[in-house]
């Protein structure tokens, strides 16, 4: 255990001496008070708050940023002490590969969730100052949200790791790491959309379609923030989604769970097998 956690403590250092916290922090900031600002104007007739506009602006920030985030911060976790010689130096020492996989991974999930929580946390205070209505039930829905938001984080700082100890190359890892990117966030719902079109509901019926979201985290995050609470599936257009929802919050926390279990699993098995 001491092990594990004198790697993650390397990583965190390595992230303050790289700017990557304060910059990542800074920029989740930035954009979140913005989105708040832009949110605590009139919402209309929906029934929506400042605090839920501000839910659904930033789960729609989450899904395009944080997995990008994710994946720079960990893509040449490996493969990058590979080529610059220092993970022979580590792996010298008494650690075992799953501890040092374990280790970094812990590292990164504490930068990421330290700037998502105070990034977004200042987009709440800031909403509070301002005299913003906000009752129980939109202060954890936020809290949920934040905690989706690092755990889809999380999801993606495995699949960094799956891909840095497959490859052997820097560039190829940030190559694939942007693929990985490009595929989850973009362009598995454009191919859903494009197969649903074609279907025209012929065999994939309600249920099917519950399935074939569970295959993309993005998508499970997008069902826990914009579709699993009444009041932000209304204003984020998803209210027709959030009736024919078959899985309860708990079922959805548990799948991206699985999303970061599956790979970071399988990076260790590679890592173990991995010849230097």
């Amino acid at each position: 255990m001491s092990a594990i956690v004198t790697i993650a403590a390397r990583e965190i250092r390595d992230g303050l001496r790289n700017r990557w916290v304060l910059g990542a922090a800074l920029l989740m900031a930035g954009l979140a008070l913005t989105l708040s600002f832009l949110g605590s104007a009139p919402t209309g007739e929906v029934g929506a708050g400042p605090l839920e506009v501000t839910i659904v602006s930033l789960s729609s920030l989450t899904i395009f940023l944080v997995p990008l985030i994710a994946l720079l911060l960990s893509h040449d976790s490996i493969v990058g002490e590979q080529d610059r010689g220092t993970l022979l130096l580590l792996l010298s020492y008494p650690v075992a590969r799953w501890q040092v996989v374990l280790g970094k991974f812990l590292g990164h999930i504490a930068i990421l969730g330290f700037a998502t929580a105070l990034g977004y946390g200042a987009a709440a205070a800031a909403l509070a100052i301002g005299g913003a209505d906000i009752d129980r039930e939109g202060i954890t829905a936020f809290a949920g949200m934040i905690g989706s938001s690092i755990l889809l984080g999380a999801v993606f700082v495995a699949l960094g790791y799956l891909v840095s100890v497959i490859v052997r190359e820097r560039a190829t890892a940030a190559g694939l790491a942007i693929g990985i990117w490009l595929a989850f966030v973009l362009l598995y719902d454009m191919a859903l959309l494009g197969l649903l079109v074609a279907d025209q509901g012929r065999t994939i019926g309600a249920a099917a379609f519950n399935w074939l979201l569970l295959f993309n985290p993005a998508d499970v995050y997008r069902l826990l923030n914009l579709a699993g609470l009444s009041k932000a599936s209304m204003f984020s257009g998803m209210a027709g989604l959030s009736g024919q929802m078959q899985f309860g919050r708990g079922v959805l926390f548990l799948a991206l769970a699985a999303w970061v279990a599956a790979p970071l699993s399988l990076a260790t098995l590679v890592f173990s097998r991995r010849q230097m």
